[in-house]
């Protein structure tokens, strides 16, 4: 049985997936930015908007080098601690009106920690879930935090093998926190279309059974995200943004626009629509189809009674509503009862049993 549980109203189960617009830091330290993507994001279709919550001072030493290249950096050849410190500067009352916004555009609030007092910060903002960013799989003081929340946790695997997200998911579950949805990611900016290993969520599958399945993507556009709902995929981030043009932060670029976002909303629920039930059958759709679309043995010219069928005398033909022809052995070398017309579509009662 898969754990199934709700951030907020959202609920993450197996019948839906849900979208989660990563905005990040691209409201670039202005609320009234934040708010045009809080509510861009809701007017795409997103479930979820979810930005980032950190201080440079706690993240990175001051000579972290980048592991990343944008040409709209401020310091050309600056470090990590010089690109967070630009947009690190909202504090709990600029959350709490990010909170106060959501619920005002009915979309879920929801912002990565990146350290204890974030933790604290966002429970008294009153976040309903957390999201652990893949640098911080082996990040146990912090994960030992969000997980004595008790809050659903989507935990981001991106740069880790099997061995290390096995032992960050045993270690949420000892403190008896099992609403975990594991999320498959790559963590490249932007990741190539050849580097997004979707395969690598059938291992997580086989090894994660109970588990829900999502995917932190970092690809351009909407295609490889919307495929992954294929490998049971159920909860799909992606960056977001109202402008990829805009400056400051080096995700304006690699995010989705409106649109985009508005037609991944709408390819993965068609998707999930398209899965079914998983069994071949004939469908209810389908009945009418099978009965006129196939064929069935039909006569090729006239023939008079008593004559015995060859293989010459017959013709599949639409529809199907008499002797398939995959029964054609069942016919051929029988003695007609009656004259049969050329297109009479042959029935048993048509042929004797036997040719004597």
């Amino acid at each position: 049985m898969i754990n199934e549980f709700k951030i907020g109203k959202v609920k993450f189960n197996s019948n839906r997936c849900v979208v989660i617009a990563e905005a990040g830091v691209n409201h670039n330290g202005s609320i009234r930015m934040a708010e045009k993507l809080i509510s861009h994001a809701k007017n795409a279709g997103a479930d979820i908007i979810k930005f980032q919550t950190y201080k440079a001072s706690k993240l990175v030493i001051k000579k972290s080098p980048r592991f990343w290249s944008w040409d709209g950096e401020k310091k050309k050849h600056g470090t990590q601690y010089d690109s967070y410190s630009e947009l690190d500067k909202f504090n709990f009352k600029d959350y709490l009106k990010l909170k106060q916004l959501c619920d005002e555009y009915k979309i879920e609030f929801m912002s990565t920690p990146f350290d204890d007092e974030s933790v604290d910060m966002l429970l008294k903002v009153g976040v309903k879930g957390f999201k652990v960013a893949s640098c911080d799989v082996t990040n146990f003081p912090l994960l030992k935090k969000i997980s004595k929340t008790k809050k659903p946790i989507l935990l981001s695997t991106g740069a880790s093998n099997l061995s290390e997200v096995k032992k960050a998911v045993d270690y949420i579950v000892s403190f008896g926190n099992k609403q975990i949805c594991i999320m498959q990611c790559t963590l490249c900016y932007p990741t190539k279309s050849e580097d997004a290993n979707l395969g690598a969520l059938l291992d997580l599958k086989n090894n994660f059974p109970n588990y829900l399945l999502g995917l932190s993507d970092h690809t351009l556009g909407t295609a490889i995200p919307s495929a992954s709902v294929l490998y049971g995929v159920r909860a799909i981030e992606k960056h977001f943004t109202y402008d990829k043009f805009l400056k400051k932060s080096a995700d304006h670029a690699i995010s989705l626009n409106t649109t985009e976002l508005r037609d991944l909303r709408n390819n993965v629920d068609e998707i999930i629509k398209s899965i079914g039930i998983n069994k071949k059958i004939v469908l209810k759709c389908e009945a009418s189809t099978r009965k006129y679309a196939r064929r069935s043995l039909v006569v090729k010219h006239n023939i008079t009674k008593n004559h015995i069928i060859t293989y010459s005398d017959l013709i599949p033909k639409r529809p199907g509503t008499g002797i398939p022809p995959y029964k054609i052995r069942e016919v051929v070398g029988k003695r007609c009862k009656r004259d049969l017309k050329e297109d009479h579509i042959i029935k048993y009662t048509d042929l004797s049993k036997n040719v004597s």
